[in-house]
């Protein structure tokens, strides 16, 4: 990408999209188009021809996406599904129709197998069944990861696809119940603090093993794959470490200041048993993450007290 080239963000209002836009502007680039939902309805396939048609955008990054935690995932999978599946279409297509040179889309790290070997290599894909709390929405991302390839093996196309871990940091989303595990967290501990409750209830067991990628670190890789990756195959983006969910339930109750015990509910369902990603091929490309988690958790904290109207979105 020159530092002109027009450049457009899906989803520049969500973290990751917004992440991208400050990580471009960071690095220089002047000439980044986005739109609101309200101006572009992305599952509206004539909407999204005619901004295609209109804008020609040289260089895309389809960040947008109905995301949310377990239960919004497990409630509403026929939403997740035909939300996600629809505007990863509408834009993968009328980019390819309109002569984008290089599209990226980013996944996320639920579309491996529920059981894959660990730590997940990018092959494993389509191995074995899913995880059945989030299949709808895995299915859906997928599905847009298949279509760029698709279109790179039929016509030639340089489209790309990342695939993400857990993320987390500033313009994340902390709704009680459409909220991801480290959000959810922040705001059950500091609501339990403001209110002195005596205890927090969290789901399962905590023994559950998740990694954490803070979202600027992820926007980097994002521009740094756009200017020096091309393949078929998805990149994972992480960092190479885990946590359980009871250590991280207690760094984040350390770095929110809540003094109150922690309860676990085991009638409710930890989710995958562990999902650590196979970092060897960005590491490869030059590239690694620079934010280690607790830092991030207390940069994720401040962005909340700053922004108290995002835990009601």
């Amino acid at each position: 990408m020159e530092k002109n080239s027009k450049i457009y963000v899906a989803g520049h209002r969500g973290m990751v999209g917004s992440a991208i836009v400050r990580e471009l502007q960071r690095q220089g680039y002047t000439n980044i188009i986005v739109r609101t939902h309200s101006e572009l309805d992305l599952t509206r396939q004539t909407e999204v021809e005619n901004f295609f048609a209109n804008e020609k955008p040289e260089f895309v990054f389809l960040a947008a996406a109905k995301v949310g935690g377990i239960i919004a995932n497990n409630n509403h999978l026929a939403d997740f599904m035909y939300d996600n599946m629809i505007l990863e279409m509408n834009v993968i297509n009328s980019a390819w129709r309109n002569g984008c040179k290089k599209l990226e889309f980013l996944g996320s790290s639920c579309i491996y197998p529920r059981l894959a070997p660990q730590p997940i290599k990018e092959d494993c894909l389509l191995t074995s069944a899913l995880e059945p709390t989030n299949e709808a929405y895995a299915l859906a991302k997928i599905s847009g990861l298949k279509y760029c390839e698709y279109l790179n093996r039929q016509y030639g196309t340089d489209y790309i696809s990342v695939m993400p871990t857990n993320l987390y940091g500033p313009n994340d989303n902390y709704h009680p119940e459409h909220s991801h595990v480290l959000p959810a967290l922040i705001r059950r501990f500091h609501e339990a603090k403001i209110e002195n409750k005596e205890f927090v209830t969290c789901w399962g067991d905590g023994s559950a093993l998740r990694e954490f990628l803070y979202v600027d670190d992820l926007a980097n890789l994002c521009v740094f794959l756009m200017n020096n990756y091309s393949g078929n195959e998805t990149v994972n983006a992480g960092t190479g470490k885990e946590i359980s969910i009871k250590d991280l339930t207690e760094l984040v109750k350390e770095i929110v200041g809540y003094n109150g015990e922690i309860r676990w509910d085991t009638t409710k369902p930890n989710g995958t048993p562990r999902k650590l990603l196979d970092v060897t091929k960005a590491k490869s490309l030059g590239w690694q993450y620079s934010t280690e988690l607790k830092d991030g958790i207390k940069l994720s904290y401040e962005d909340f007290l700053s922004n108290p109207y995002r835990a009601e979105r």
